[in-house]
């Protein structure tokens, strides 16, 4: 048995030698990539129909906790990203008094009294941001929240999101890394996750999931915990942290370049990560007086590239056709090179 959280992760994840060489350089932050993201140097009006790397602009809806490593692979590319966020992804003090119910309460000294996790035989994280919320949660807490010993304990997440269950963060759940399985399916999807996690047989999976506001709860995470329970699971949902629109003017910089497409100032791409921008943005278009069609019809060019099934699903339901879909959807890296493939068969 490999005896570190690492050796396990590495056992069932991609190695670095495995990811490529622009995945491998988003940990490497520029200073100014925040700076620059709505922000793009003018591009020349004398556009072909298929400009060059260095004209195109891409825009992008993810929330900030994403929008830097997108952002960083978009400008390896030699492309200009358009940051136009349409949701807020956050935690709240609310989200996480929903969490710390099911710890150990950090102002009881009782090691008598059974922690809550002990009832749990999983935890199915579905997003990045619900693994940081459980963290963010475990910091009032002193001591692990499992006993040493007892059955082995699944800790699930998809794709590049199963690097924040490191030793850090799996010493605070157990101190005998031993009893804990870092679960990460081979197919980055919910449903990859629950088909990854098995019969449940009665036991409990606690799932850190996002609480929507000002938008429709897309249907990722109903289906995700009906799918648990078809498997024999019972799904405790815990609203880790909060969804909201970003508000009526979050899609300004689309409709702005959208009217600058006849000086060839306008938009090459969109890309989308999750349903949620998609009906932040139309919502927000409709602010403007606007939909989706008459972007389309202003930005001929346009590409509209979607971060996975799931993803690409979802905003056709919402009547955005998608033009491009990655079919490597564990990092962003899928979709910026499923982007770029596009473009260079345009122009072969």
């Amino acid at each position: 048995m490999l005896g570190s959280v690492a050796g396990r992760l590495q056992a069932c994840y991609p190695s670095p030698s495995n990811l490529n060489e622009e995945e491998m350089m988003v940990g490497m932050k520029t200073a100014n990539t925040m700076q620059n993201l709505q922000h793009p140097t003018a591009v020349s009006p004398f556009l072909t129909q298929f400009p060059n790397n260095n004209s195109r602009i891409v825009a992008f809806t993810t929330p900030q906790n994403y929008a830097g490593r997108l952002s960083q692979l978009l400008q390896l590319k030699g492309w200009k990203p358009l940051w136009c966020p349409t949701v807020v992804v956050e935690t709240t003090s609310q989200t996480t008094a929903s969490i710390q119910k099911y710890l150990s309460n950090p102002n009881n000294d009782d090691d008598e009294q059974k922690p809550p996790l002990e009832d749990f035989s999983a935890i199915a994280f579905t997003s990045r941001t619900g693994i940081s919320a459980f963290s963010e949660a475990l910091a009032d807490v002193k001591k692990p929240q499992l006993a040493p010993s007892g059955e082995t304990f699944t800790i699930s997440a998809l794709g590049k999101d199963s690097e924040c269950l490191d030793d850090a963060f799996i010493s605070r759940i157990c101190n005998n890394p031993e009893r804990i399985r870092v679960l990460v399916p081979p197919v980055a999807t919910p449903t990859g996750l629950v088909e990854s996690l098995g019969l449940g047989r009665g036991r409990r999976v606690l799932c850190p999931v996002p609480l929507v506001i000002g938008l429709e709860e897309p249907p990722v995470v109903p289906n995700f915990l009906r799918d648990l329970a078809a498997k024999g699971w019972v799904p405790v949902r815990v609203n880790g942290y909060e969804t909201r629109w970003a508000g009526p003017e979050c899609a300004e910089g689309v409709v702005r370049k959208s009217e600058e497409e006849g000086l060839g100032l306008g938009l090459d791409a969109i890309v989308f990560t999750s349903t949620g921008e998609v009906e932040g943005l139309l919502k927000s278009l409709r602010e403007f007086g606007l939909d989706w069609g008459t972007v389309r019809k202003r930005c001929p060019r346009l590409v509209v590239a979607a971060h996975g099934p799931v993803t690409a699903s979802g905003a056709e339901s919402l009547g955005v056709a998608v033009d491009v879909v990655s079919s490597m959807f564990d990092s962003f890296g899928g979709v910026v090179d499923a982007l770029a493939f596009r473009w260079q068969s345009l122009e072969c």
